[in-house]
């Protein structure tokens, strides 16, 4: 593909070249825009910024639809809302969070070595409105995106200023209540920020789920254009009963409701406390930025998805658990300079991170009783990094972007299995190469080149047995590597339309993957991916925004095996439509419709998920300056529709001994509606 596209794309670049004359390039800002995604914004076509704007305008069912704004990306739950949701991206069912790198305020989220999974990244500690933008970058092509960054990464930033202090009280059915208060006011010499989340929600499911969670955070920041800084801190709690994915056959025959449980017993406790600190200095022709941060995690989560097919008298159940404390830096020094006559930016950075983990445990239990552990252990993970990037504007419409990044790790597992205990180092180099071209007619290329990586669990590099049989295994590799390629543009051509094009290919070592529910890390095939995506946003006035994105990926192993080559759960076909209206005097709105396309459950393609199609809606009206009431649907069309599909065996009560294999699935909410009362003060 790779090869095909680039002399096409050089061809076309010439044939407009020789059109016209080149032109003076310059930033272009279009009246009712929520996007910055203008030409001259980015390094490739599929990176772009999200404003606050736009995010308080567009309904969310939950915090981490958040991630949603990035064009492509289908965000859903096979559990209770507690738990991290499920993500998909560019031919990756990325499963909680792998491959695909989240950060809060320079934080990141994904937990490496986590109880339930790699890159596990749970956002219900997020309160979307203090959201201020989402910078989305897409691909292994930036010299400062590390770990699970090979499909992409979404860098969240508060607000260090809220436009309003306001309260609101949002009710809906099946018990759902969330109250919301916060405030910023000037202190000192700077802004201090305040804000509390509680909320409940029973769900449509036949076992309340009586998910609750508190969240506060306070926040202080100072400073100019020239030397700013802030600190934050961040506290969440929740727990919950969960209703997780049931087999297909039971629902078919009545053996349970489509909004039932096999195990009602299921559930989970979470907490997360955080404190973090920015600080960013421009002088002269230098800027320095520097992030710090320190996390406490905690979770206790029951599952049970193959009910009685390893234990025929106590069932499957397993507790997982976890207690991290996370700390870390990343420090980056800028000098603007210039190259003969050219504009010459230089970039060097320095990053590192520690985990400790203990004890992160898989116990097997019934009903929420602990009958005797299979595996616990004792982790400590720790990284550094070091990356340097060039960027040269070698003429007004040549700009080259060349960075290198270098990666080391360090994995320590003490385990209740002695064979599986061991101390284990890994390192990886990573280039990256990147030419931007134009613009011309207010369009501009993109050429990128750039290889990343995902770690694995640490307790997958020192095993040699597996917890649950004490059956030789071999360790996996640390450190994956990825190669991935784009081939893109972006134009303005069309006032008030910013649309753009990206042709991508990624290739992955192995597909390795640790699976928290069996206690040990499955290796697979090497895989290719490649697709098409196409995303356009347009201010047809300055009251109406209307979005438009479609894409398509193909996954493949590039290994043969008998099973075949399509990797299970890889996303297809994801198409969005948005329309978002503001300021018709009182009234203002939003309608979001997002298509999740049927994906291969098995490698032969035998079995496939069913697609789905679900509409969001909002209507809001504002009484006066201070009082606002917002009514959000859910499911507008009251599809019915699969929020995730598995396929694999379980065994119910009085089936046969060995189970049987099946489509497993968590449908999504049927149409619901809430209401916001929202004051300002």
């Amino acid at each position: 593909m790779k090869k095909k596209l680039i002399p096409m794309v050089a061809g076309a670049l010439c044939a407009v070249a020789q059109a016209q004359e080149q032109e003076t390039p310059a930033r272009v800002y279009v009246v009712g825009h929520h996007y910055d995604n203008g030409i001259r914004t980015s390094d490739a076509a599929s990176e772009g910024t999200i404003t606050s704007a736009l995010i308080a305008n567009r309904p969310a069912l939950r915090p981490g639809e958040i991630l949603e704004f990035v064009p492509g990306m289908i965000v859903t739950q096979h559990s209770g809302d507690g738990k991290a949701n499920q993500y998909y991206l560019r031919g990756f069912n990325l499963d909680h969070g792998t491959d695909f790198a989240t950060f809060v305020d320079g934080m990141p989220v994904n937990m490496r070595t986590h109880g339930h999974g790699q890159g596990y990244t749970d956002l219900n500690f997020l309160i979307p409105e203090l959201v201020g933008r989402i910078r989305y970058r897409k691909g292994p092509y930036y010299a400062d995106e590390g770990d699970f960054a090979s499909a992409g990464a979404a860098h969240m930033g508060l607000s260090d200023k809220l436009n309003e202090n306001f309260a609101s009280l949002t009710v809906g059915a099946d018990n759902y209540r969330r109250g919301v208060v916060a405030n910023s006011t000037e202190v000192g010499n700077g802004n201090l920020l305040y804000a509390l989340d509680f909320g409940h929600n029973d769900g449509p499911w036949q076992m309340p789920e009586a998910f609750h969670k508190s969240t506060g955070v306070l926040r202080y920041s100072s400073g100019n254009s020239a030397e700013r800084f802030s600190i934050t801190g961040m506290a969440y709690k929740a727990g919950w009963h969960a209703t997780s994915q049931i087999p297909l056959r039971a629902v078919q025959d009545g053996r349970l409701d489509e909004f039932g449980a096999a195990d009602p017993s299921d559930g989970g406790r979470t907490a997360r406390y955080s404190l973090s600190a920015e600080w960013r200095k421009r002088a002269g022709d230098t800027l320095t930025e520097a992030h710090a941060y320190l996390v406490r995690n905690d979770l206790s989560l029951y599952n049970d998805v193959t009910y009685f097919l390893d234990d025929p008298v106590n069932g499957d159940q397993v507790l997982q658990t976890e207690r991290r404390k996370m700390t870390g830096f990343d420090l980056t020094q800028t000098w603007f300079g210039q190259l003969g006559q050219r504009s010459m930016e230089n970039n060097i950075g320095v990053q590192g991170r520690f985990d400790r983990i203990a004890p992160v445990g898989l116990y097997a239990t019934t009903q929420q009783q602990v009958r005797h552990p299979i595996a616990e252990s004792r982790v400590t993970e720790a990284s550094m990094a070091a990356w340097f990037q060039n960027t040269v504007q070698w003429t007004d419409w040549l700009r080259s972007i060349a960075g290198v990044r270098y990666d080391s790790y360090r994995f320590n597992v003490g385990s209740s299995i002695a064979e599986n205990s061991g101390k284990v180092n890994d390192h990886i180099a990573s280039p990256k190469i990147s030419l931007v071209l134009g613009p011309w007619s207010k369009t501009e290329f993109f050429v990128n080149y750039g290889e990343g990586f995902h770690s694995n669990d640490a307790r997958g590099t020192t095993a040699r047995l597996s917890p649950r049989e004490r059956e030789p295994v071999d360790p996996v590799t640390p450190l994956v590597k990825t190669r991935g390629a784009e081939v893109g543009a972006r134009s303005e051509f069309v006032t008030g339309l910013q649309s753009s094009v990206a042709l991508w290919r990624l290739r992955s070592g192995s597909e390795l993957v640790f699976s928290g529910d069996a206690g040990d890390t499955a290796p697979s095939r090497a895989s290719k991916r490649s697709g098409v995506e196409w995303n356009n946003h347009y201010a047809a006035t300055k009251h109406l925004l209307l979005d438009f994105d479609l894409a398509y990926s193909r996954a493949r192993y590039t290994e043969f095996d008998a099973a075949g080559d399509r990797v299970p759960g890889a996303v297809e076909k994801v198409a969005s439509f948005g329309a978002t209206l503001n300021d018709i005097g009182p009234w203002s709105g939003a309608f979001q419709l997002r298509y999740f396309g049927p994906r291969p459950l098995m490698e032969d393609n035998s079995v496939r998920s069913s697609s789905t199609a679900i509409a969001y809606l909002r209507t809001s009206y504002r009484f006066d300056r201070r009082w606002q009431l917002t009514a959000d649907v859910f499911n507008l069309f009251d599809r019915k529709a699969s929020d995730v599909d598995y396929y694999y065996a379980s065994r119910l009560a009085g089936e046969p001994a060995e189970g049987v294999s099946d489509i497993h699935c968590h449908p999504g909410e049927p149409r619901t509606v809430r209401l916001t009362l929202r004051a300002v003060f």
